[in-house]
């Protein structure tokens, strides 16, 4: 299926208030239930996020549901069968079974253990995966690491290979690669270094945690006018050529087609 991007924007569950300010700011909305809503709080957020769907776009809101060995995930799952298109995102997913038990319901399946980044490509494959998506935070409680970034602000390795891991999965199994989230709201440099990366390694769409990160994942992730140009150029060029040809001092065939298409595709 396809999923709206590049901004997701996640929006704590047990928030109506917010919820149609986050829509309106992102691409699309996570409206939570997992980590942002405390156990206690837990009840009144389902209610509030089941009572707001219904004015809500739904091609752009998905709803984080808790994680499947949790003892709210199974009220989570009833009380939203009755959307059954509505996509779910799974937490701490580490089974293709956890997905596949979502079914109706497309799933983005967020890996944010070291179980759960080793299974991506079985996850990946579950017949309901409509995405893949790591998650930094929750990954590094679990390995027990300590830094999250080398002296030059990229990911410690042990990190940057889950961040590739779930991008080959994600893109090998058809579905849309999502890349996690900045805690640092104020850092607006790392997040526009790391939406960049993101945009130029393949990920389609990079989650939020506030409305401003938004503007600088929209920006990181739409091209420039010289990739634009040269996009529309080539693809022009290629209408009057041969499956090969040269375009500019470049070779051009299939696969460099297929990447202007892409191009003015995110434009």
């Amino acid at each position: 299926m396809s999923l709206p991007g590049p901004a997701w924007l996640f929006c704590p569950g047990n928030r109506p208030d917010r919820f149609a300010k986050a829509a309106a700011a992102a691409d699309a909305v996570i409206l939570d239930l997992e980590d942002a809503v405390a156990p206690e709080d837990k009840d009144t957020a389902r209610g509030a996020v089941l009572d707001a769907l219904a004015g809500l776009d739904p091609a752009a809101v998905l709803v984080r549901v808790n994680a499947a060995d949790t003892e709210w995930h199974a009220a989570d799952v009833a009380a939203l069968s009755a959307h059954p298109d509505l996509v779910l995102m799974l937490p701490k997913a580490e089974r293709p079974e956890d997905v596949a038990a979502l079914a109706p319901h497309p799933v983005v399946a967020l890996c944010e253990t070291a179980r759960g980044v080793l299974a991506a490509p079985e996850i990946a494959g579950a017949a309901n995966c409509a995405g893949l998506m790591w998650g930094s935070e929750d990954l590094m409680a679990d390995l027990g690491a300590r830094w999250r970034r080398n002296l030059d602000g990229g990911y410690q390795p042990v990190l940057e290979e889950a961040r590739v891991r779930i991008l080959y999965a994600a893109r090998a199994a058809g579905i849309s690669p999502v890349d996690t989230v900045l805690i640092d709201i104020e850092d607006e440099r790392t997040l526009e270094a790391d939406s960049i990366a993101a945009s130029g390694a393949g990920f389609f769409a990079k989650a939020c945690i506030h409305p401003r990160q938004v503007d600088v994942v929209r920006a990181a992730f739409c091209p420039n006018a010289e990739e634009v140009e040269w996009a529309r150029a080539v693809l022009a060029a290629a209408e009057g050529n041969d499956a090969v040809f040269r375009f500019r001092g470049r070779m051009v065939d299939a696969p460099v087609l297929a990447h202007a298409r892409e191009i003015l595709r995110r434009a």
